[in-house]
């Protein structure tokens, strides 16, 4: 069996709302109602019937304008802004569920580690044991400035802050050891001071006295997820993650990609068996084969589109950290003669992007190439679950991070379609065994 995750990539953001945008026709009343949690809730609903461990929930704090040196685009057609706070929504989607998991978007320069820390201890209580941390370290100079920095720091140092972080995090998370709460209302005894005791932290970025002002929620240190793909990206995710977000074209990759993680997990004195490594797929799912391809494509056409360039350049404007503006340079520049060194964002996904771009023109990889990919998961359910089974048994495991437009046909054809086919194949779980998400993430 392996695990699957919802990616909620536009966060508690607007959803799609536009066909005119190229959303498609079934984006419902996501113009108005995004900021409502209804729709949120029911994608919980749905992806809870077909036995998903979790929904990572996306965030940025920032209004990106990299692009031709303007916000212009970002809120003419709604690119990762509007936006609200995701931690609100995690009790909401909680309450109306019984078993999935949820993981907010916690950003190493936004969240100070004892903010950070009290607050996920606090919706691992509200959520009776269900939420995770995605830690990231954010990718924008505007980012940054929001929150009191001059520009972004340089990317591998972003890394190393954050396994500081992560480290006080935990240490403040774990600050009330096992039997300190005797809460004993006949003697009138709360807690043994002598089991909550301050960290007394001091760093290179940080510093927490500690100890946490609140008692350990359910899991205790709640699961850790990332999705750094460079060099010091994994070795995060190495020392800490539970389970990690991988981006891949191939089966082949898959495999290579998840046995060096797992060797790297290894070194750390960790078992390797309990992260779960989750490959990142965009799916074309329809009632027939011939349907499914025909609409895979339709919307490798699409990529051509003029909303569609637009889109992939301020996409790539965005992920270079918002140092290269891919809006102004001629589209027929050789991708050659473009320097990538100036970048400062996602490394991987730059590389991504621009893999095979040898002798190519800018405009012919922006019509053509993907970040995430469908990974060959196309076809009716069935077929489906059947190609996803075959590359489970190539990559070795863990599962999939399912990457969907967030309207509630997608939601159907996932949770209606796709998930009995792969229960039918014995290939995801028929019910939930954990009550918490670390269980569910270890269950098998």
């Amino acid at each position: 069996m392996f695990h699957l995750g919802w990616f909620l990539g536009s966060g508690f953001g607007i959803q799609p709302w536009s066909a005119t945008n190229g959303d498609g026709p079934w984006a419902g009343s996501n113009v108005t109602d995004w900021m409502k949690p209804d729709i949120y809730i029911d994608l919980a609903q749905s992806l809870e019937r077909a036995g998903f461990d979790y929904i990572l929930i996306e965030d940025t704090a920032m209004v990106e304008d990299s692009y031709n040196g303007t916000a212009e685009a970002s809120l003419r057609r709604g690119f990762m802004a509007p936006k609200n706070d995701p931690m609100p929504l995690v009790p909401l989607i909680t309450g109306a569920t019984k078993h999935i998991g949820v993981i907010p978007t916690v950003s190493t320069i936004q969240y100070p580690p004892y903010l950070a820390a009290r607050l996920f201890t606090t919706l691992d209580h509200l959520t009776n044991g269900r939420v995770g941390m995605n830690v990231v370290t954010s990718v924008t100079d505007r980012v940054a400035q929001n929150f009191g920095y001059e520009r972004h720091l340089e990317h591998d140092e972003r890394y190393i802050m954050a396994m500081e972080w992560v480290d006080v995090v935990q240490q403040l998370q774990d600050s009330w050891k096992e039997g300190a709460v005797i809460a004993d209302a006949e003697a009138g005894v709360y807690a043994d001071h002598t089991k909550v005791q301050p960290i007394n932290f001091e760093g290179t970025y940080f510093k927490s006295r500690g100890p946490l002002n609140t008692i350990p929620g359910p899991q205790r240190l709640p699961p850790i997820c990332s999705a750094g793909s460079s060099e010091l990206g994994r070795e995060l995710a190495a020392r800490y993650d539970d389970t990690m977000i991988s981006m891949v074209k191939s089966g082949a990759a898959g495999k290579i990609y998840r046995d060096d993680m797992r060797n790297r997990v290894a070194s750390f004195g960790r078992n390797p068996d309990d992260v779960k490594f989750q490959f990142l797929a965009t799916p074309v799912i329809a009632a027939t084969d011939a349907e499914a391809e025909e609409q895979a494509a339709a919307q490798k056409a699409r990529m051509a589109s003029d909303k569609a360039i637009e889109y992939n350049l301020w996409n790539m404007s965005y992920t270079s950290g918002g140092r290269i503006d891919f809006g102004g340079i001629d589209p027929d520049t050789l991708v050659s003669d473009i320097d990538l060194s100036k970048q400062n964002g996602e490394h991987t996904s730059i590389l991504n992007l621009f893999e095979g771009s040898e002798g190519k023109t800018l405009r012919e990889v922006v019509a053509s190439s993907y970040q995430i990919t469908d990974m060959g998961l196309v076809g009716s359910p069935d077929t489906v679950a059947g190609k996803m089974g075959d590359l489970m048994d190539e990559i070795g495991g863990d599962g999939f991070l399912i990457y969907l437009p967030t309207t509630r046909m997608n939601m159907a054809l996932v949770s209606d379609g796709l998930a009995p086919a792969l229960r039918r194949r014995g290939l995801i779980r028929d019910e939930y065994t954990g009550k918490t998400l670390r269980e569910n993430l270890l269950a098998f």
